[in-house]
């Protein structure tokens, strides 16, 4: 029964990747033969994923070798199936069947489909690839080989300058990304004397549970593996790739961001055992993470460009999974991955329909959103919002406040949900005020059930205790908390004072990104000896 299941897991990216090996003039040649196969495998990718999970749930998690290498390193190929990887490659096939069959009809009659549909299959067999790897070696070159997949699908149209000039920049981010991950696994076998998960894990569990402090360089694994993982997710000041990668076509855009950005995350989940271990590696991710929250929601605000918009949001949310991560709430950051994908893939397929959908939307003219009223509203509804996500968490939890990142992760649905019902109750209209703190409290338990069956579900494949380090973690956790509660005052300021010069000033910057993107722009020019093209 397990080789089966293991074959049934690993069936589905070696389908996948075998598309790379198809000669791009046959593929355009041959453009309804691709577009039947491409249907045919990605569907077929998600029946053996449903399957997979099914057996899964009756025989436990899956480590089994398929073919062993005894040099330079020992090593085995083979896949590492638990619940984690379930969850990955059920959203993974889901999202890619319907982006193939979205890109069949998108680029229905283009003479280069067949190539297109021949790398877009390919780069999904790359990313199934790393979710079912099961040692450090698999999932190195299966993040390079998406990589490159990748690249392949951002220069698709190459007579577009600023598709082959951002397509530049994201190749030599990845390529600093491929030496963090590199130096990370060179460094793990030297200390665990293997690069299997299984002995890792095992490894790893064994130094938290005799609270020893492991081998001097374990910090220093921990932090390369969280830069790789930065590099990937398009983090500060690694982010600037992700926004200017917007001339690609659309299916790449949605499988960009609802499926590879999320490598990065996984990869802190898939080694959270040995990355929780190091304080300096989950501070460090905990800071950037919520710095890049905050910056790609303020230039998000900023932005005229649909797909722009959707870039900084993805950022964004990339910044707050990441947040969660380094405060040891892994689970939480699975169920924002899962949700996020889902929604992104979403948006971006039918960011085409945007304004076709507006012109049937009657709206007024826009209004400043003054007066008394509104300001004494505010902490009414942020006592309302506070006691709503307290209640929450008091009933459906034993103690949510010793979970992992639980305080301050509250503080930000709280706030979350005073931006939900602050219009409401600013409105002077009860019925509706009503009606916002009734989907305030759908919210809010919705929340909580669903990272508690996330949870559940992934007991035994994260790690759910982040190391406690005393004064330097309170210290990263005001200063994440703080952060938020800034922009949530920026924002409400912003509501009450659109036409501020302060807020001009910050508009005007926060278009631009606050130029944060100029070094990597000007890395990216020197590299390839020219100047970059006007956007």
């Amino acid at each position: 029964m397990e080789i089966l299941l293991s074959w049934l897991v690993a069936t589905p990216p070696l389908l996948l990747l075998l598309f790379g090996f198809v000669p791009m003039a046959a593929a355009n040649r041959n453009v309804g033969l691709m577009r039947s196969l491409a249907s045919a495998v990605s569907v077929l990718a998600l029946l053996l994923s449903v399957v997979s999970t099914g057996m899964l749930a009756r025989l436990g998690t899956l480590d089994m070798p398929l073919y062993s290498l005894t040099w330079p390193v020992r090593v085995s190929l083979g896949v590492y199936f638990d619940s984690l990887s379930a969850i990955m490659l059920l959203l993974i096939t889901f999202i890619g069947a319907i982006i193939v069959r979205y890109s069949i009809r998108y680029l229905d009659r283009d003479v280069t489909q067949g190539r297109f549909l021949k790398w877009i299959l390919f780069t999904l067999g790359a990313v199934l690839l790393l979710v079912v790897s099961r040692n450090l070696v698999m999932l190195t070159v299966a993040w390079m080989l998406t990589s490159y997949g990748l690249h392949q699908l951002l220069t698709h149209y190459s007579d577009r300058s600023w598709a082959v000039w951002a397509a530049r920049k994201k190749f030599l981010i990845s390529r600093l990304g491929d030496v963090m991950l590199l130096a990370a696994l060179g460094l793990t076998y030297s200390c665990f004397g293997s690069v299997e998960y299984s002995e890792i894990f095992a490894a790893a569990r064994s130094i938290q549970d005799s609270s020893s402090e492991g081998n001097f360089w374990i910090p220093t694994i921990g932090s390369l593996f969280v830069l790789g993982a930065m590099t990937k997710s398009a983090q500060f000041p690694f982010h600037s790739w992700l926004p200017d990668t917007m001339e690609t076509p659309t299916p790449v855009s949605a499988l960009m961001h609802a499926g590879i950005i999320n490598a990065g995350g996984f990869l802190v989940l898939r080694l959270s055992p040995l990355i929780a271990l190091s304080h300096l590696a989950l501070d460090f991710l905990a800071l950037i993470g919520a710095f890049t929250a905050l910056l790609g929601g303020v230039v998000m605000l900023t932005q005229t460009s649909v797909k722009r918009q959707l870039a900084y949001s993805t950022m964004a949310q990339m910044g707050f999974m990441m947040l969660q991560c380094g405060l040891g709430a892994f689970s939480a950051a699975l169920l924002h991955i899962v949700a996020h994908s889902l929604y992104k893939a979403h948006a971006f397929l039918s960011s085409g329909s945007v304004l076709d959908a507006a012109t049937g939307v009657r709206t007024e003219s826009g209004r400043i959103i003054s007066g008394k009223r509104t300001l004494a509203m505010l902490p009414v509804a942020l006592i309302m919002a506070v006691a709503i996500c307290g209640l929450t968490a008091e009933g459906m939890t034993d103690d949510h406040q010793s979970k992992p990142g639980g305080v301050i992760l509250s503080l930000i649905l709280s706030i979350a949900l005073t931006q939900l019902l602050w219009p409401a109750f600013s409105s002077g209209s009860i019925r509706l005020a009503g009606w916002s703190v009734l989907a305030a409290m759908g919210v809010s338990i919705g929340y909580f059930a669903a990272f508690l069956l996330t949870d559940q579900l992934l007991a035994s494949s994260v790690a759910h205790q982040k190391v406690a380090s005393g004064f330097f973690d309170s210290l990263v956790t005001g200063c994440v908390g703080a952060g938020f509660i800034g922009i949530f005052l920026l924002q409400s300021t912003t509501r009450l004072a659109t036409q501020s010069p302060l807020m001009r000033w910050l508009y005007i910057h926060a278009v631009h990104g606050f130029y944060l993107d100029v070094p990597a722009r000007r890395i990216t020019a020197w590299a390839w000896g020219q100047h970059g093209p006007v956007q």
